[in-house]
């Protein structure tokens, strides 16, 4: 990967690999979210996909992911904008809106404990899909976020 790229190049110039190395591995994307179809608001649970380690906030899966899970979050450079939900701490938005990497992320800090001892990532708090049964979803929502059209 080039020197500290994400300082360096735009989303769109990124290579494959450092695309994948911005991901701050919060799990935040995997968690489970409801849209109202009348208003666009985004409700969003502490429920897990199935397939994240919440441990390791990272799929456990990801080769796979989209066989699996049809309607796993595909982010690109190119979608970044319909992706508006996305936490103010997330990588890929910082750098799309041209903020620096914070100081906990695991390019800066060499690794993803200082983010899970932060409370960024969803290691704390949240569960997995295969414990919560479907038609107790809704007890699980933990924000409700107003997505402009």
């Amino acid at each position: 990967m080039r020197e500290r790229f994400w300082e360096r190049f735009d989303l769109e110039e990124l290579t494959d690999e450092e695309w994948e190395a911005l991901c701050d591995g919060c799990g935040q994307c995997c968690l489970l979210k409801f849209q109202d179809e009348e208003t666009g608001d985004l409700a969003v649970l502490n429920v897990a996909c199935e397939l994240l380690d919440i441990h390791s906030c990272r799929c456990s899966d990801y080769a796979h992911r989209f066989e699996k899970v049809p309607d796993c979050t595909q982010l690109t450079p190119e979608r970044i904008d319909d992706f508006r939900w996305l936490p103010k701490s997330c990588a890929y938005r910082r750098v799309a809106e041209g903020r620096k990497l914070a100081a906990w992320h695991p390019l800066i800090a060499g690794g993803p404990e200082r983010m899970h001892r932060k409370g960024i990532s969803v290691r704390s708090f949240a569960v997995s899909q295969r414990e919560v049964p479907e038609d107790e979803l809704e007890e699980h929502i933990i924000a409700i976020l107003p997505i402009d059209a």
